[in-house]
């Protein structure tokens, strides 16, 4: 092997493994490793059990019977047993109740009905009967469905073969019988796909003793057939008959030992034939294969060995049951959740959410997008708003005619309208409440480590926000009140007070606008058009106070249209059958076209909180959602009402704009307050609490000791990361001590074969040579393959360096019957 370090390697990546899958993770290193492909009853499970050299301890049966990955680790040891990565601490001496530990394991995650898992079986085999070697035995390649079987499953197993072959660092080793052709072999086919060049292909031939009488298939062990670089190795796996006798694994390559002697195709390679053979060559393949992806490798250890660092750092002076430890972790922890529960409210700190918004952003988003709207989307009944002010005029005049507008009426009905904002003012709170506590399990996630410290926690704080919240309700419910115990006529916004200044100042106000208009949003919207029409399209959409224009990106150049403001409202349009987006609709209330021949322009957004933040802006704006107007015929016609006379009328409609006009100026008021007591009676009581008193809380909850004992899976996760990262060091001493001392074998060189398109002649009888003389009718595929000598006690090709002692003869011709 070269030096004691090489003998190590395979070990080494053994322990890797292990390390990286108990800990549920590979590292993102791509460790070097062998895996076994085949079709169907290719004899796959019989060359494992010759390897092992223990009868039976794979699961048998028709149809797919490996449907898990079985990382199998072969140990040279004194001691023979097996270990099961998913069993620590148990030895299995009885190689039948592997067999069934592997069938229990497979049905626990891919139940009875022949499904297939890509996770893996990890099994270790100590035995002194074995080479250190680590091979995958991957599921058996099918093309029908079984059973319950998925109708895909073909394609399953092909991409859960392709997920372990396709990295640079496995080797394939190819295993197809030899009672069929050749040129069919799914093995190959598969290994070509990922390895064209057959730099990690090996061949191994089964069931040669099962060709039919008079042939043989000396041309593919001789690598003239279909070659690799790494050639072909034969064996002979036990019958039906013997695995029914239960006939000794002795026996059975001491079989196939005589086999090869006796049959005077095999004869002359005998000693490159055979299971005891194909173990050691595999053993110098990974083992040389490894030793070449040392350099690689060794980058990716140090990599996630500094990674590692910092963590490890906190656990290599950790004592669990100090006291002193618990009171400090137990102070840092209650800190650390104040600190994280205040950056996520005011928006600071080094670890901000890049991909939803969270914490602060969404109450904020309640506050000044989601209430307004809610505020706006409390639209009037025109039709029973108009009713009740007729009503209420005609009650206060009673018996008399009124020649005046009564301002009980309007009041009144201004009263009514105020209760309602009672709702979008508590569904805001609740809003926000939700979210406060979506904040503080996010910030107690933290706490993960010490479960009963995190649920004492989340308890309080909860507990703590419901109380705020009923003060806060009240709080609300009150200056709700308070607008309702006084009508403030004289309000400077309120449009019966200086009607004439408010209009001049409406025109001042707009023509500054004109002068610097303010951009409320941008962003992408897709318009629904008809087919017909062009189609659907996306469109960078910008909204100012005045007007909203669309252009064809985001860098504003090419403005395809500017749509003004002026009498246009929002309404909503129901959601496609076919269509996933959500949509909303602007139109002109004077019944125009709004954009070329179109009544009405279909915006859509991909989510319903893109629809509300839309409408939100709109409402900035100026733009309203359409309220039904009324319909005076059928005011008049009704049987709830009375003909209305033309002062009525004049009087309703007064109340009306009046009623509106108050309505804004509370609305208005209501939004500035709402932030505002929220903030004081909730968040920021919230904040206080946590930093003052949480820790006192914790204290009065319970024991400290036992709210401080960490969670089985925390303990659990730094033992195994204290593992992983001393397996890093070890890997890393080792494979410095490796690197300078070893020089690997080379990959056998592919065959020139440019002279079969030249020359199809054969070459001189002088200098005959085995790889440059192909049977006719058969030359080499453009797999690659070294020059492979036919003289007896020739090397295998890639396991040792080929050094012929003089060049190879031209093999006999094949007798016809071959498998092609």
């Amino acid at each position: 092997m070269g030096n004691r370090g090489m003998e190590d390697l395979i070990p080494l990546i053994n322990k890797l493994q292990d390390a990286f899958s108990s800990i549920g993770q590979s590292c993102n290193l791509d460790l070097p490793q062998i895996a076994v492909v085949g079709g169907q009853s290719a004899g796959k499970s019989s060359v494992l059990e010759n390897f092992v050299g223990r009868l039976d301890f794979l699961p048998r049966g028709s149809g797919i019977v490996t449907r898990r990955p079985l990382i199998l680790q072969l140990v040279n040891s004194k001691a023979e047993y097996a270990e099961f990565l998913h069993c620590k601490g148990r030895k299995f001496v009885d190689f039948d109740e592997v067999r069934q530990e592997i069938e229990a394991e497979t049905e626990r995650l891919t139940g009875s009905n022949k499904g297939i898992s890509p996770i893996p079986i990890n099994l270790r085999v100590y035995s002194p009967n074995v080479l250190n070697l680590t091979l995958i035995d991957l599921p058996g390649m099918t093309k029908v469905a079984v059973g319950d079987q998925p109708h895909d499953i073909e394609h399953q197993i092909r991409d859960m073969l392709l997920q372990f072959i396709t990295k640079e660092s496995c080797l394939i080793l190819a295993v197809t019988p030899a009672n069929t052709d050749l040129a069919n072999s799914d093995a190959l086919k598969i290994a070509k796909e990922v390895d064209p060049q057959g730099l990690r292909t090996i061949g191994v031939i089964t069931k040669l003793d099962l060709m039919d009488e008079g042939t043989d298939a000396r041309d593919i062990l001789e690598n003239k057939l279909l070659p690799l670089r790494r050639g072909y190795i034969g064996v002979v796996n036990r019958s039906q008959k013997d695995i029914d006798g239960k006939k000794d694994i002795r026996a059975a390559l001491a079989a196939e030992r005589k086999f090869f002697l006796s049959h005077p195709g095999y004869r002359h390679i005998a000693e490159r034939m055979g299971t005891p053979h194909l173990q050691k060559t595999l053993n110098q393949q990974l083992t040389n294969h490894i030793r070449d992806t040392l350099p690689g490798l060794r980058s990716k250890l140090q990599s996630q060995l500094l990674s590692l660092e910092k963590e490890v750092e906190e656990y290599k002076n950790f004592r669990p049951d100090d006291p002193a430890r618990k009171t400090k972790a137990l102070l840092q922890m209650v800190q650390q959740f104040g600190v994280d529960f205040e950056k996520c409210i005011e928006g600071s700190g080094d670890q901000v959410d890049t991909s939803n918004l969270s914490g602060g952003a969404k109450i904020n988003r309640i506050f000044h997008e989601r209430f307004p709207f809610e505020l706006v989307k409390m639209e009037f009944d025109e039709k029973e708003l108009r009713k009740e002010i007729s009503y209420a005029i005609k009650n206060i005049h009673g018996v008399r005619t009124g020649l005046f507008t009564p301002d009980l009426a309007f009041e009144a009905i201004v009263k009514k309208q105020i209760i309602k904002l009672k709702e979008p003012c508590l569904k805001c709170i609740d809003l926000v409440i939700q979210e406060l506590i979506n904040t503080v399990r996010q910030c107690t996630n933290k706490l993960g480590s010490y479960p009963l410290l995190k649920e004492e926690t989340e308890r309080i704080v909860t507990t703590y926000v419901r109380e705020r919240e009923g003060k806060t309700k009240d709080q609300v419910l009150l200056l709700i009140d308070i607008e309702l115990s006084y009508i403030n006529t004289n309000h400077e916004d309120f449009i019966g007070f200086a009607k004439y200044d408010q209009t001049l100042s409406k025109r001042f106000m707009k023509k500054e606008i004109q002068v610097q208009i303010p951009v409320i949003r941008r962003g992408w919207l897709t318009i629904n058009i008809s087919i017909m029409k062009g189609g659907s399209k996306d469109y960078w959409f910008v909204l100012t106070a005045e007007s909203l224009s669309w252009y064809k990106d985001e860098e504003e150049k090419e403005k395809k249209y500017m749509l003004p403001l002026d009498n246009l409202k929002l309404r909503d349009v129901e959601k496609g059958f076919m269509s996933s987006k959500h949509v909303f609709a602007i139109f002109n209330t004077e019944q125009r076209n709004v954009y070329k021949d179109l009544r009405q322009i279909e915006l859509a957004c991909d989510t319903q909180e893109d629809v509300d933040s839309w409408k939100a802006s709109f409402l900035r704006a100026g733009v309203y959602p359409e309220k039904d107007q009324p319909d005076s015929e059928e005011t008049i016609n009704s049987s709830d009402t009375v003909s209305m006379d033309p002062q009525l009328e004049r009087q309703v409609e007064t109340i009306r704009n009046l009623v509106d006009s108050y309505i804004g100026i509370a609305n208005k008021s209501i939004r500035d307050l709402m932030p505002k007591t929220i903030m004081h009676l909730m968040i920021n009581s919230a904040k206080d609490f946590i930093h003052s008193e949480l820790l006192a809380y914790l204290y009065s909850a319970g024991d400290q000791g036992s709210m401080m004992e960490e969670s089985a899976e925390q303990a659990q996760r730094r033992d195994e990361m204290l593992r992983m990262y001393h397996a890093l060091k070890e890997a890393l001493v080792l494979i410095g001590d490796i690197s300078t001392t070893t020089v690997s074998v080379p990959v056998p060189p592919p065959v020139d074969d440019n002279w079969i398109a030249k020359d199809p002649s054969p070459p001189p009888a002088s200098r005959p040579t085995a790889a440059t003389a192909p049977p006719p009718g058969r030359p080499p595929a453009a797999f690659g393959a070294p020059p492979v000598p036919s003289r007896p006690g020739d090397p295998t090709p890639g396991a040792v360096p080929l050094v012929p002692s003089r060049p190879a003869r031209v093999p006999p011709a094949l007798p016809p019957g071959i498998p092609r």
